[in-house]
């Protein structure tokens, strides 16, 4: 009777033996160069860092989120309909196709209302001379420490 279990047993034995092997081959010959940008933590978005009392992570972080969560939802409706689309005939097609009409609308008026920009655009200064300042704009200043990380850490690695 317990031979019968043998050929699971087996496979479920190969399965780990093969994740196992493809975990200590992969790191036996992968490249390990660390730099700054590399270890330094990033998370969706959000550099992790402790805010003062009283001010609060962005709302349109946690939207986007149940956004995504309410479509990838919605999709999933269309697995039960693709196993039994033969037998709900045109009826079921005409029903998939409204559904599926709906879910594009509600994300054409997301995307409209501005739910999927992660960020609001900062108008360009009229004078040339603040537009060269960095120091007006967070995330210009932002892109070029972060680029200059990556140059020094592409220079200590050269080395």
């Amino acid at each position: 009777m317990l031979t019968e279990y043998l050929p699971i047993v087996a496979m479920a034995v190969l399965a780990v033996a093969f994740g196992v092997a493809s975990l200590v081959v992969s790191r036996m010959f992968r490249p390990h160069r660390p730099n700054p940008v590399k270890l330094s933590p990033y998370e969706c978005g959000n550099d992790p860092v402790r805010l003062p009392r009283g001010e609060r992570f962005s709302v349109k972080f946690y939207v986007v989120a149940m956004l995504f969560i309410i479509f990838d939802i919605e999709i999933i409706f269309l697995f039960p309909w693709a196993v039994r689309f033969r037998q709900l005939g045109l009826f079921g097609l005409v029903e998939m196709a409204f559904f599926i009409g709906l879910v594009f609308v509600a994300y054409i008026y997301v995307w409209r209302a501005g739910g999927l920009d992660w960020a609001t655009s900062v108008e360009a200064p009229a004078d040339a001379d603040l537009a060269s300042d960095s120091s007006r704009d967070p995330m210009a200043a932002a892109d070029e420490e972060l680029a200059a990380a990556m140059h020094d850490a592409e220079v200590a690695g050269a080395r």
